[in-house]
């Protein structure tokens, strides 16, 4: 099956939990669909760079799963149609990357980055 990486971004006024719930949601629609949710990580409230529905702060949630097209476009409608979510960014990958995403990694972890001066 082919793999994909999705991130979410969530109204900022729901709590964690909720918004943890959002991604346990999202990954039975996928089990229902013939898919699974491989890993998720929940990257917290951010700021983003422009409001988006009158709201500056979101939750942010990745994650990475493995799921046939339909199972992923019947994911991405559900979310668009749910009212709490405000985005949803989709790609699919030839293979997931081993160990955290880099937006979890520590700053000195990130090797991809250069040295400031």
């Amino acid at each position: 099956m082919p793999l994909y990486e999705h991130v979410m971004i969530a109204r900022q006024d729901l709590s964690n939990t909720q918004a943890e719930g959002l991604i346990e949601h999202f990954g039975s629609v996928l089990a229902d669909n013939g898919g699974k949710l491989l890993e998720n990580e929940y990257w917290g409230v951010k700021t983003m760079a422009y409001k988006i529905n009158k709201n500056r702060k979101g939750h942010y949630a990745f994650m990475r799963t493995d799921a046939p097209a339909p199972a992923v476009q019947e994911m991405e409608r559900l979310m668009r149609l749910h009212e709490d979510v405000m985005r949803v960014l989709t790609i699919k990958v030839d293979e997931h990357q081993e160990g955290p995403s880099v937006q979890m990694q520590k700053r000195e972890e990130r090797d991809s980055r250069r040295e400031r001066r």
